[in-house]
């Protein structure tokens, strides 16, 4: 088989397969380009040795069965077998649901999570949305700290179990989407300067020297990112990819990495028959993000909308620390300004960041799909000292308004693993790094984090404990218990109206109408001939709804968390504590 690696300054490069060791030949047609021809089959171990230096995996590695830090292995993508023909599964209409393999079950891997993927078929779940799975240090981590940006995490199950795992899902009906991080990489087995620019100075991150997207060299390091994307949507069959922290991406060519990217997904689209998606999680509520490129935009197909996220959590919980600062002053108002203009920062003043933020959408033009709304995503609850679940704090009744308020949203609707039952089991933040000094260091500035907020330091769960991991796997049996059983019937039911009325996945945005009062608690609004009402006060909210659109009451009801009774003549709706309602218009 034929063996290639990039390596622009080296002298040498030699190939080290099963037990021999041979040199490779420079490409005589592809400036910097090492090949060689060797004897391989499935499985057998393999790295290249630059300039006469260790033996090192290969950046473009299919397979790392002993970790990042071991040889790479030969991996034949042709022993996968696909069970389920799959036409594929847009945005439009989608419900997403965000899922840890090492935690949504205790077992921790692709076939164990593949056995609970009938209840998410069962709750009307449309896509899995996979935290990333590249190979990182240790069993248990995040696995934001990956490498190996084309090879798959081996305690997961590796490939074989990636592949597995797709296609029980799409058996099921669900799409799955992987989070792919494009950002950084490492530290700990990233072996990639060793073989070429692919980071630069040029820029600096938060994690160090950024991924080289525009600095000499430049082009073979996007052709790398280009190929891991592609190759996860055709390979492993996935139907789209969550690209973290775009914002992160320092790029100042006239073409950017993430137009490139979004044209080349396009085009494996129309080439497979298949909609494949990008979504981005972006922290600059520019809706150039999504725009398609004919119109000047990047052309990614949806972005995660923190905006909406943080002023429904204000609006909840009353937290104003960081950046919930700018929300916490009027949260329904902020929470009402996202569902009609998506943005909360559309060019408006962030105290938190002490500039202006954000650009307006267009709402006549943009649909409402293209933008992820959520109350709970692994950063949201992860990045809390103690990993807490909103609810920790919410009683049934406010989980039923969060859920009622996502589901019914405009925009895609996204839950985080447990949440559709009020999982009680925390999710932490931690890893298994195996270098006791990098372990330490992310022990300690965890610790230090939160201390300069006001937390004692024992208090903060230590990372590398694997009591943290388990602590923050699902309790599968909880959702059989009260209150959560209720609450997951709930949900179960809301993701049923949504997909039985079209209003509620109606793409315009300019038709949604909301009312809400600030002192009261409550929050109304209008979805082509639905209303939604939340009252998240400990005391029943009359709320003025007028008439039907039809007759002079108020309708019928759809759904309701407490048994309520629609509008009459006068027009104003009763509702219960900390509960919500979904009507229509007769």
């Amino acid at each position: 088989m034929q063996f290639e690696v990039w390596a622009p300054d080296a002298e040498s490069v030699g190939l080290r397969v099963a037990d021999g060791t041979r040199p490779m030949e420079r490409d005589s047609t592809r400036p910097g380009w090492w090949t060689t021809s060797a004897e391989a089959v499935d499985g057998d171990r393999y790295g290249f040795s630059v300039d006469g230096g260790p033996v090192l995996p290969d950046p473009r590695s299919r397979r790392q069965p002993d970790g990042p830090d071991g040889l790479s292995a030969v991996y034949d993508h042709n022993t996968h077998v696909w069970r389920n023909e799959w036409a594929g599964r847009g945005l439009p209409g989608a419900v997403l649901y965000e899922l840890h393999v090492g935690t949504y079950t205790g077992a921790g891997t692709f076939d164990a999570a593949a056995e609970r993927l009938g209840h998410l078929a069962e709750l009307g779940i449309t896509h899995v949305s996979l935290m990333p799975v590249c190979p990182f240090p240790g069993t248990h981590g995040w696995g934001y700290e990956g490498v190996s940006l084309w090879a798959v995490h081996e305690p997961y199950g590796g490939p074989a179990g990636l592949k597995r795992f797709v296609d029980a899902a799409h058996g099921l009906g669900l799409g799955v989407v992987l989070d792919v991080v494009h950002n950084h990489l490492g530290p700990s087995g990233n072996y990639l300067p060793a073989f070429g620019p692919y980071f630069t100075d040029t820029h600096h991150t938060p994690w160090g020297a950024a991924v080289n997207l525009d600095a000499p060299g430049s082009d073979e390091v996007r052709a790398y990112l280009l190929g891991s994307a592609l190759a996860w949507l055709r390979d492993y069959h996935l139907d789209g990819l969550r690209l973290d922290a775009v914002h992160a991406l320092a790029d100042s060519r006239a073409l950017t990495f993430l137009e490139e990217l979004s044209t080349a997904v396009d085009a494996l689209a129309a080439d497979t028959g298949r909609p494949l998606s990008l979504i981005a999680e972006s922290d600059l509520c520019d809706p150039r993000t999504t725009t398609p490129r004919a119109s000047g935009g990047l052309g990614l197909h949806a972005q995660w909308n923190d905006d909406f996220h943080h002023a429904l959590h204000t609006a909840l919980t009353g937290e104003s620390q960081g950046y919930y600062a700018d929300f916490a002053a009027a949260p329904l108002a902020a929470l009402a300004k996202t569902m009609t203009s998506a943005f909360f920062h559309d060019g408006t003043y962030s105290s938190f960041r002490g500039r202006t933020h954000g650009r307006p959408v267009d709402v006549t033009r943009a649909a409402a799909h293209r933008f992820v709304g959520y109350a709970q995503t692994h950063d949201q609850i992860g990045n809390r000292a103690l990993g807490d679940r909103l609810a920790a704090s919410l009683s049934p009744g406010l989980q039923a308004c969060t859920g009622a308020l996502v589901l019914t949203a405009p925009f895609t609707p996204m839950l985080f693993m447990g949440e559709e039952w009020g999982a009680g089991t925390p999710w932490q933040f931690f890893t298994d790094h195996t270098d006791p000094e990098l372990a330490e260091a992310v022990r300690n500035g965890r610790r230090r984090e939160f201390g300069a907020h006001g937390w004692a330091e024992e208090e903060i769960p230590d990372p590398q404990d694997p009591a943290t991991r388990d602590r923050s796997c699902l309790d599968w049996s909880e959702q059989e218990r009260a209150p959560h059983a209720r609450v997951h019937a709930w949900y179960r039911e809301l993701i049923a109206l949504r997909r039985a009325m079209p209003d509620l996945h109606d793409p315009d945005l300019a038709t949604v109408r909301t009312a809400y009062d600030e002192a009261a608690r409550w929050l109304a609004y209008r979805r082509g001939d639905l209303r939604i009402a939340v009252n998240l006060s400990g005391t029943p909210a009359a709320i003025p709804l007028g008439g039907g659109r039809h007759r002079g009451g108020g309708g019928r009801v759809l759904a309701a968390w407490e048994p309520v009774e629609a509008p009459g003549a006068d027009g104003l709706l009763h509702l219960p504590p900390e509960s919500c309602v979904i009507l229509a218009d007769d």
